[in-house]
């Protein structure tokens, strides 16, 4: 079956539609038939341009032309995310005691991206990036429950013209626009409606993995993992909270995992049973149902996000002396940049820079890891069996990562190296990739990254308008672009915490940047000092240069990288720059003459 798609162009001459055909035939066949077309509609084409001189057909060629030109596509990708997993938290990045065999072997069958970052260490606002291929304030949603404009254009928006199955098990952590939906009458009940609010994504199984009783029943009361608890026999109004994220005291009492001295406890559900158990199967289940149909699969792993909870034997599977030493420093805590120091006051904060809680913490965290990396090798296996991963493009990586009490931190929000970079694995199926296999690259790359990449795995447009990222498929195939990025950007609004009250900032005053060089990072808070970390001489970041004046000069430097970096964002978002190009100076051919004597 052929869908034919509107190319949206429309010429003033003789008011002609161009149209493009948008296949789900295998892309072998469809790469023989542009082969042997190609040169006869590129006659017709041309033709057409000399007679009626259509600026328009300049910009329709080359996009018909390329899809000849790189013959091997990818036809599915398994977009794989864990959340809120620090980089240096699996073997094939370092960590000495946790071993991840199975995300190992991704990385010995990919590449391995050592600096990976996201746009910005919060979940909803980083995932958006990684959706929208378009950095935070570009996109809008900047805080997790900020909804994602209407008019942002995700994966599945790409995707789906083109016949590619594009849906979502687990976590996205995006909310609908429910204004502006309802500003073009459009509801959930509704295939359009439904896609738009879940962001583009089909909800196969979309799971957020945050329902504590009190926020599931404002939300209705209804989750299909607490069906499917029930039907194995933990009954109760919401076993999600009462079984998978709660251990069983010694009389019978529920432990809640909420609370951080339960974390080194089981949690009540066995371990067949757990988020991670349960999401891969619908994973295997969506492959199984799709066919011989290309999909893109967002399979998002709600942990090791809290609660920290895992099932035996992951609970207990890691003891002190396999944890990585806290890494922090009293001059941290001496004159500290304003907006650190709120942040390092927060609950959470307090609570990991107190003694025990780290130590109880890290079994849960490490354990839920390994528990997602057997899965991992399980659905692998699975997809060896029915034949879907040599044609399968395969991404692991996080949306961003964990302080764990680094830098007298908890959760995430700020800048450190421990916060903003994750771990990041493509695996390329195509024969062009098997040069790079194994190889570790030390480019400076970023989640809005992602998007391109995977657009042009598939063979659909770039819509370069738009996206703010580049594609990773040069250097995936062995060939680093000479112009590639030499500092990788990250931004937060942390208007929504309590950290702002104690600041006495206005909500909109609440930005925070960053600029990260070879040599340097870079964070500039609006309204306060900046920071400055020389990260060759301090890699753990902890000396702040940035009231040094000997530093002057460099602060000034990575300041315009950022100026530069910011008025560089992509808002023109309803023309492309291609057709820009093609329109020349029409008024004179449409009779308005400007200036003319």
């Amino acid at each position: 079956m052929v869908l034919i798609t509107e190319l949206g162009l429309i010429t003033p001459q003789i008011g002609m539609k161009v149209f493009v055909a948008k296949s789900v035939i295998p892309d072998a066949q469809l790469d023989q038939i542009f082969k042997n077309v190609v040169p006869f509609i590129y006659a017709m084409v041309v033709a057409l341009a000399l007679v009626f001189m259509i600026p328009e057909l300049a910009i329709f060629l080359p996009k018909l032309m390329t899809r000849g030109a790189n013959v091997t596509k990818v036809k599915n990708i398994l977009f794989i995310m864990a959340d809120q997993l620090r980089w240096d938290h699996l073997s094939c990045y370092g960590h000495p005691h946790l071993q991840t065999p199975n995300i190992d072997k991704l990385a010995r069958r990919g590449v391995q991206f050592d600096r990976a970052f996201v746009q910005s260490p919060v979940c909803g606002p980083s995932r958006a990036s990684c959706y929208t291929g378009r950095t935070v304030f570009s996109h809008g949603a900047t805080w997790n429950r900020v909804p994602l404009p209407i008019g942002e254009l995700t994966l599945g928006d790409y995707l789906r013209p083109i016949g590619v199955r594009t849906a979502v098990v687990g976590k996205t952590h995006m909310i609908a626009d429910s204004e502006g939906m309802a500003r073009l009458g459009l509801n959930r009940d509704t295939e359009i409606g439904m896609l738009v609010s879940e962001p583009g994504f089909e909800p196969y199984e979309r799971d957020d993995g945050l329902h504590p009783t009190p926020l599931l029943r404002q939300k209705g009361g209804y989750l299909n993992y607490n069906d499917w608890l029930r039907k194995k026999g933990y009954v109760s109004e919401n076993p999600w909270n009462d079984f998978a994220n709660s251990a069983e005291g010694e009389n019978g009492e529920i432990l809640s995992g909420w609370y951080l001295r339960n974390s080194n406890l089981p949690a009540r559900v066995k371990k067949e049973h757990s988020e991670t158990a349960y999401m891969t199967m619908r994973a295997r289940e969506f492959i199984e149902e799709s066919g011989d149909r290309p999909w893109c699969l967002h399979l998002s792993y709600i942990k090791p996000h809290w609660p920290y909870m895992a099932p035996a034997p992951y609970h207990n599977m890691y003891g002190p002396e396999t944890f990585l030493p806290v890494h922090r420093d009293e001059c941290e805590r001496e004159n500290p940049n304003p907006v650190f120091k709120a942040f390092m006051g927060l609950e959470v904060s307090e609570s990991f820079t107190r003694q025990g809680v780290r130590e109880t913490v890290m079994p849960a965290y490490m354990g839920m890891i390994k528990e997602i990396d057997d899965h991992l090798g399980q659905l692998f296996t699975f997809l060896d069996e029915v034949g879907k991963t040599d044609e399968t493009m395969i991404v692991f990586t996080s949306d961003h990562g964990d302080y764990l009490g680094d830098h007298w931190m908890g959760e995430k929000e700020l800048f450190h190296d421990v916060s903003v970079r994750v771990p990041q694995i493509i695996v390329d199926p195509r024969p062009e990739a098997d040069k790079t296999r194994g190889s570790i690259s030390a480019a400076l790359v970023e989640a809005i990254d992602l998007v391109p990449t995977f657009l042009e795995a598939i063979g659909a447009p770039i819509p370069g308008h738009r996206l703010e990222g580049r594609s990773l498929e040069p250097i995936l195939h062995g060939e680093v672009p000479g112009d590639w990025r030499k500092a990788v950007f990250s931004e937060i609004d942390y208007a929504f915490y309590d950290a702002r009250e104690t600041l006495g900032v206005d909500v909109s005053d609440c930005r925070g940047y960053m600029i990260r060089t070879e040599g340097w990072k870079y964070v500039y808070f609006k309204g306060f000092p900046e920071q400055l970390f020389e990260l060759e001489n301090d890699p753990d970041e902890f000396h702040d240069l940035g009231g040094s004046e000997d530093h002057l000069t460099v602060r000034a430097q990575l300041k315009d990288i950022l100026f530069n970096r910011l008025i560089d964002r992509k808002n023109r978002v309803t023309m492309s720059d291609d057709i820009i190009t093609g329109m020349g100076r029409s008024e004179d051919k449409t009779g308005i003459l400007i200036g003319k004597w």
